[in-house]
Parts: structure tokens; C-alpha cells; sequence
């Protein structure tokens, strides 16, 4: 009881120290960290200096990357439908071979 009553103390204490223990950063965090609010304050004063014909042109673009995006998960699951549809037709004769046997 005594042995395992140390193993458990000394386990916490190095639990303890583990977890005190810095963890050395890849690279630093400070300057990922100020340029983030950064954004979108640019993105903003941007927003405001924008004429009614480039908001125009920018929602027009906005809606053809939509639809451009929507076809083009439209093809894929098509795609995906007929090679599902190709894979079944092919197992269906080996299934009709093996049941004659």
C-alpha cells in the first residue's frame, strides 16, 4: 500500500511539473495575433470607398463564384451517382453467375 500510495504521489508531482513546463513556440504568436484585428479594420475602409458600380460588379462576382461553386458540386455528386450506378451494374452479373452455380 505504501509503494503504491509514493508511485501515485510521484506521479502527481511530475504531472505537476509537466504541466508548469512552457512549451516552446514554433513561432512567435505576437505578430499572427496583431495582425489579425488588423483585417478586417482594412477590410472595412475598403467596404466604405467602394463605389455603387464596384459594390455592383463585386455582388455580381459574389453570385457567379456561388453558382459557379453550386455546379460544380452538382457535376460531382452526378459524377459520384453514375460511378455508384456503374459499380452496381457491374456486380449485379457476377451476382446472377454465382447463383446459377
Amino acid at each position: 500500500m505504501n509503494k503504491i500510495l509514493a508511485a501515485l504521489i510521484a506521479g502527481l508531482f511530475a504531472a505537476g511539473a509537466f504541466a508548469q513546463a512552457p512549451a516552446a513556440p514554433a513561432a512567435p504568436a505576437a505578430p499572427t495575433a496583431a495582425a489579425a484585428p488588423a483585417a478586417p479594420a482594412a477590410k472595412a475602409e475598403a467596404k466604405k470607398a467602394m463605389t455603387k458600380e464596384e459594390k455592383a460588379a463585386a455582388k455580381a462576382a459574389k453570385k457567379e463564384k456561388a453558382a459557379a461553386a453550386k455546379k460544380a458540386k452538382a457535376e460531382a455528386a452526378a459524377a459520384k451517382k453514375a460511378e455508384a450506378a456503374a459499380k452496381k451494374a457491374e456486380a449485379k452479373p457476377v451476382a446472377k453467375e454465382e447463383a446459377k452455380k
